[in-house]
């Protein structure tokens, strides 16, 4: 399927980005040395909320894709720490676990 092989590409483009991103960016500034400074400016504290909301819808859909809680809170765990590391890797693991003919639905949907 060409729509499954074209999102492994573009998941796999983000991972890579996103580690260099967050790589890069770690090396350069600290976090937590920064972090008064940050959490001072109101769009910061908007974007951890956002981010926290989009957190909440992913790991819902991952609830309700897997089967097993050790793994539904391992995998949760990973998109609060990791964030569109994990939702990438998470997302790539399930485009590449798909036999060959299924697609997008069964992507979403299927357990």
């Amino acid at each position: 399927m060409k729509t499954i092989t074209t999102l492994k590409i573009i998941f796999s483009v983000v991972l890579v980005w996103m580690a260099y991103v967050v790589i890069s960016t770690s090396l350069a500034s600290s976090l937590f040395e920064q972090w008064d400074f940050l959490g001072a400016i109101p769009w910061m504290r908007a974007t951890l909320w956002d981010f926290y909301a989009n957190i909440l819808i992913i790991a819902l859909w991952m609830f309700y894709k897997e089967k097993y809680i050790p793994i539904k809170i391992l995998w949760t765990i990973l998109f609060v720490c990791l964030g569109s590391l994990a939702t990438c890797a998470y997302v790539l693991i399930k485009l590449f676990k798909l036999k060959p003919g299924q697609g997008v639905k069964e992507l979403l949907v299927e357990r």
